[in-house]
């Protein structure tokens, strides 16, 4: 397992595990990333990181998207 923070572009990963307090695993949850989900990841530049989800595109600060781990899937 690896933090989301350091996938590179164009790789899709599953989520396996959120490290973080009630109210991030929440707010996550709201945003549809909770373990089991696939996201690819779009940008991981300076600033935000990119997911795409279903379509849909989300950005992530850096120390959160780091709380999140994932295994890669290709």
């Amino acid at each position: 397992m690896i933090p989301l923070s350091m996938v590179n572009p164009g790789q899709k990963v599953q989520i396996v595990q959120i490290r973080g307090g009630r109210g991030l695993v929440s707010k996550l949850a709201n945003m549809g990333f909770y373990p089991g989900v696939i996201v690819e990841v779009i940008s991981n530049r300076n600033g935000p990181l990119i997911v795409a989800r279903e379509g849909i595109r989300l950005g992530l600060g850096f120390g959160m998207a780091h709380k999140i781990l994932v295994r890669p899937l290709n």
